[in-house]
Order: structure tokens, then sequence, then C-alpha cells
């Protein structure tokens, strides 16, 4: 509670001190007791209450003794160590959660402090600049309250990670408290959350604006259950041809990105080993056959290099390709002067005029992007790199690039419409594809060759990705004379950051510990939780109770989210299909693990006969060509099912239990 009223009257002072945002001019009351137990006044007597002798006697004056036993022996685990993770670490090593004989708090981030974090990171300071967050946080709370029972882990959540974050680690957990700062990773925890049944702890912050959502299992519904809607995106021929601000230039670089380091090395890995991919693509709409057989032409026979020089040609070619080429070619089909049929100037309002950029080995933004995209596309094709700046400007020095001349005839997008006709015009000629597959050779040809593809992450300043987003950001930046942004600011855009103040962090935390208390309590009515939607700049306060998870029914039998059908033991597909129609009287039509489809009534007869008798684990061996990590205890099968009377109906998932 002291959080929460420290937040706002922070505020307040700011806005007195800076005149910005509107202030309170009334009385603001705020009560919690919902905190309390339902029946306080039976289990709160005095010798319950009285002091301890210890620093939680003022929280066991109010609660009671039994309740502070209770928040020592917590066991969470704080997702991310940021702004809302800092400041939840400090209340909870105050309020002592973790600090009992077997409580424990875990939190996990992977970033590691930049100066920028310490204006609203109170853990961090000046010296602690390049450590890992987790671990100083930690040091920072345990001097706080020595007794609390903390452990810091470097982890990303995701499913790279489930065989540290498995079964055994969440099935000891009370709940989850998630401190982050995308919506993936928190729909990734919430996902965890309702598997393993666990309370989480949503929260999240805008500037001034702040919202906490409480998901309790069984009662209300999870976070993924409601989604704000889509953000708005930026127009295709905007991002192609005419950026004209930051935002624009740097999902430009994140679209160049994934297009160049991630989605050409998924395709190529598709060719060579899935052997019914040709037969697929060429089945595809449109141009979609032509570009995907290009792509994997030129990732397999035009760009794959034998060293790291092969990387460095490559890399002054890219440069070459997006800052020079693209942008003459532009204005060879729009000169500066143009005008369009009515007289106005065509390069006017939000389309600036660019220039092309000469490529300059002294220039050091030049410079980041060929060693970066260099590094990228070593690591694409499992190439060792180098990252000596002098030997890669050697290199550099030594490639030679033709001079582009702009060609005739060339169509450029001027609006939405254009491009979306142009990409699905679908006009081309249908021997190109034979010519490209008879160049392509077969994939036995590279035997166990594959490409490594690289999913973005902006928090490892080690891995080159932020540092090729930066320069392509800049460097197209500068083509179109729009003020560039540092590697923070670019860091926050392109990695879709949402930025976080003290005052409102602060607040929110607080509601955050308010509803912990109260799951604490064991409070089971919907009425005692409150979700919380803050925006201190008005300033506005909401609460409202939680939404209850939706009911759904098949047969006479209701569930929701947080229902499943629970199987223990080895079952052959048949047996399992069996199961289903004599015990729930329900006919599975289809049956999938992932995105791999098992069983469906529409499957070929030989393909069908091959797998009933198979156990469950091998069927999903073989369908997903994976073996089952020694980690996984359980499976995730989702159905689709008719009744009795041949309809279909929403039924749970099952959660299929391997042998030991």
């Amino acid at each position: 509670m002291a959080a929460v009223i420290g937040g706002i009257a922070a505020q307040e002072v700011m806005k007195a001190c800076t005149g910005k945002f509107t202030p309170v001019r009334q009385w603001l009351y705020m009560d919690a007791l919902e905190c309390l137990p339902e029946n306080s006044t039976e289990v709160l007597s005095e010798e319950v209450c009285k002091p301890m002798g210890t620093r939680y006697d003022s929280q066991v004056a109010v609660f009671g003794a039994d309740f502070q036993k209770k928040l020592g022996n917590l066991k969470y685990f704080i997702v991310g160590s940021g702004a809302i993770g800092c400041e939840m670490l400090k209340n909870w090593a105050m309020m002592g959660i973790g600090a009992g004989d077997t409580g424990e708090v875990i939190i996990t981030d992977m970033d590691i402090i930049e100066k920028s974090n310490l204006n609203r990171q109170f853990l961090f300071r000046s010296w602690d600049v390049g450590k890992l967050k987790a671990d100083v946080a930690s040091k920072a709370a345990k001097v706080m309250n020595p007794a609390i029972r903390i452990t810091s882990h470097q982890n990303r959540v995701g499913a790279e990670t489930e065989h540290v974050y498995d079964d055994t680690f969440f099935e000891r957990l009370d709940g989850v408290a998630n401190a982050l700062d995308n919506v993936d990773a928190r729909m990734y925890m919430d996902r965890r959350c309702v598997y393993y049944r666990l309370p989480l702890l949503e929260s999240g912050t805008l500037g001034t604006k702040a919202n906490v959502q409480v998901v309790i299992p069984h009662l209300t519904e999870s976070y993924s259950s409601s989604q704000d809607p889509p953000e708005k995106s930026i127009p295709i021929c905007t991002l192609k041809n005419f950026p004209n601000a930051i935002e624009h230039t740097l999902q430009w670089a994140r679209d160049l990105f994934e297009g160049t380091y991630k989605q050409p090395a998924d395709t190529v890995n598709a060719y060579l080993t899935d052997s019914k991919f040709m037969e697929r693509t060429l089945k595809q709409q449109g141009m979609q056959p032509l570009e995907t057989l290009d792509i994997i032409r030129r990732s397999l026979l035009e760009e794959r290099p034998e060293t790291f020089e092969d990387c460095i040609k490559w890399a002054r070619t890219v440069f070459q390709e997006n800052f020079y080429n693209t942008v003459a070619q532009l204005l060879f089909n729009f000169a500066p002067d143009q005008v369009t049929s009515s007289g106005a100037p065509f390069w006017s309002g939000p389309k600036r005029c660019p220039h092309p950029i000469e490529f300059d080995l002294k220039n050091p933004l030049h410079m980041d992007f060929v060693a970066s995209a260099a590094i990228l596309h070593a690591v694409n094709y499992r190439v060792k790199p180098s990252t000596d700046r002098a030997h890669i400007t050697m290199l550099a020095s030594q490639v030679k690039v033709q001079r582009f001349v702009p060609r005739s005839g060339v169509k450029i997008a001027v609006t939405d419409a254009e491009a979306q006709a142009e990409s699905q015009s679908g006009i081309f000629d249908e021997s190109q594809i034979s010519q490209i597959q008879n160049k392509l050779p077969t994939p036995e040809t590279f035997g166990k060759f594959l490409m490594q593809p690289i999913e973005f992450e902006k928090d490892d300043d080690t891995n080159f990705h932020m540092d090729f987003i930066v320069a392509a950001s800049n460097l197209r930046a500068e083509n179109y004379n729009i003020p560039p942004a540092d590697r923070h600011k670019s860091k926050g855009i392109a990695g879709r950051i949402i930025p976080a103040i003290a005052t409102t962090t602060s607040l929110v935390t607080g509601l955050v510990c308010l509803e912990l208390c109260k799951l604490v309590q064991g409070h089971t009515k919907m009425e005692f939780f409150k979700n919380g939607f803050v925006n201190l700049a008005l300033p506005f306060f909401a609460f409202s109770e939680p939404i209850a998870a939706p009911k759904q029914k098949y047969y006479d039998t209701e569930f929701t989210l947080w229902d499943r059908f629970e199987i223990e033991g080895e079952l052959s597909l048949k047996e399992f299909l069996d199961y289903f129609q004599e015990k729930q009287k329900l006919e599975i039509t289809m049956l999938s693990q992932g995105v791999c489809m098992l069983y469906s009534f529409f499957m070929a007869p030989a393909k069908r006969k091959e797998r009933l008798p198979l156990p469950m684990s091998e069927v999903v061996k073989k369908v997903s060509k994976r073996k089952i990590e020694p980690h996984v205890r359980a499976l995730v099968f989702e159905l689709c099912c008719n009744d009795a009377d041949g309809e279909d109906v929403e039924v749970p998932y099952v959660r299929y239990v391997l042998p030991k």
C-alpha cells in the first residue's frame, strides 16, 4: 500500500514541479480490505497479532503471525529483472517473501545493466553497468533482507529453456510473477502457468499507464484469453520506398534481418530435409513457387560462403544493393524535380527525397554494417567468423563492386494498392521454375549440411543482432535525411520494449503485492480480487473483478481452459482412440501434438494401419522426426472430436504422462 500511495504522491510532486499532466484535485481514498482473512474478526486475535520482535512486526500486527509464516515459505518465480522486477524484488525483501525455512524466490533475466537503466531500476548503481541484472538485483535484495532465500538465473524463458524450467521446477512453485517488457514472453509464461495450474501475477507499464491482472487457476481467464487490438502497421510502400520516421527505418531493418538471416535458412533446411517440400512448393499460388525456389537457389548456389572472406564480399554487396543501387533506381524512376499529374512536386509531404550513399571504409557506420552483416552471414552458414575490425576493414577494401546503372522499365509501387497488386500479380514464365529446378542440386548432394536460422535477440550484446539493426536503420535514415537513433532508442523500438518510469513502476508493483496477499490468504471468491487499470497523467484509477474463465461443454461435462484429460502410462494409438470412444463417448477425428498431425480420419489407410499399433510416444517420434527430450515427463495432445450424434464438439486437451 505504501508503494501504491508513494507512486501516486511522487507523480503529483512531479506534476507540481513541471506543470505537466493533470493533478489530483480531490481527496483520494483507497483501501485493500480484501487482503485480510474472510473471517478476520475470528482469526485475528490479539495473541496472533502481538509483536514477535522481528522486522515484520508491523505486518504481523495487521495480518497475524501465521500469515507471515506463509509469506516466508512461499516459492515464487519472478520473470524479468528490469524496472518492475527490481521494484518487485525490493517489496518482497521488505515483506519477507521467501525468507522462511522452505521459501525461495527465483529470478531470471538474461540482460545486462546499461547506463540508461539507472534512472528507474533502483537496485542497480553506476558501478554495476555491464553486469548481469538478475545477479546484481539478487545481491541488492539480500542486503535489504539477509534472510531472503533467492536464486538468480540468466536464462530467457522459452521453448529453448524448457529443459531448465521443466515439470520438476514448476511443480514446486506456489506461483509466478511476470516482470517482462514484451507480449510474446508474457503469453509464453501464461501458457506455462495454465499448464501447471499456477497463479500468475501479470503487470505492465507504458509511461504513466499501468495495469495489473491476477490469473487464478480454475477461477479466472488467463492473460492470453483477451488481447488488445493489433498495432497499426506501417504501409508497405512507406517501408519499401518512402520512409519518413526512424520507426520506419527500424522496422525496415527488422524485416531485412528476418528476410536475410531467418526465413531463407528455414526454407533451405526444409528443402534439404523434407522429401515432399518441392511437391508442396509447386502447388502454391501466384509468385510463391518462383520466389521460394529463387531463395533456395541464391542461398545454396550464389551466396554460400567457403570462408569468412566470402562473407565480407557478400556483406559489401548487400550494402551496395540496399543503400546505393535501390535508391539510385528510385531516383531514376522519380527524379528529385518530378511532379505529379496535378503539377505538385512528387517529393513533398511525407515523401522525403532520398540520396544514394557511397561506401566509405573510414565511416564507422558503414563498417558497422559490413562487419555485423558478414558475421551473421557466417553464423548462417556455420563458417568461423572474425571480429577483428582491422582485418574486416582490410578485406572490405579489396572488394570490387560493379558500378550500378539504373534500368528502364522497372516498376516501383507508389501506393499500398500498387504494392499489393504487384505481389499478387503472379505473372511469370513457367519455364523460369523449370530452369531453377534444373540448376538446383538434389538435397542428397549437400550431405548433412544445414543452415543455421538466426532468431532476433535484442538482449545479447555479443551476437551482433542489434549492431546490424542499428547500422541498417541509421544508413537507411541517412538515405532519406531522417535523424538517426542511438543504440538504446533503436533497441527500444526494434525490440518493441514497453518504456517504464519510476512512479508508475512503484504503483504497479504495490498493486501486485496486494493481490499476492489475497492469494496467500487462500481467497477463492472472485470479488476479493482486483484487476487494476491506472493512468497517473489524467489521473485515472479503475479496478474491476477478474473475468471468470469461460465455460464450455460436451455432453453434461463443463470445462474451462484450466481443465484437461489426464492419461498415465503408455497406450498404443489404437488404445488411445478406443479409450475416448468407450470412456468418453468421443470419436477422435484428428489428433495432433504441437504442429504434428498424428492421426486424422482422412489419413491414407496404409499410414493409419502402420501407426495404430505403435505406442503414442513412438508415433510422436516418427511423425516429428525428433527424439523426446529426457526432461519431458508428459506430452500434450490436441483433439478434434465428434459426439455420439456425429457433431463436432470442443473438448479439453490431453496431458499424456509418459512412463518413468
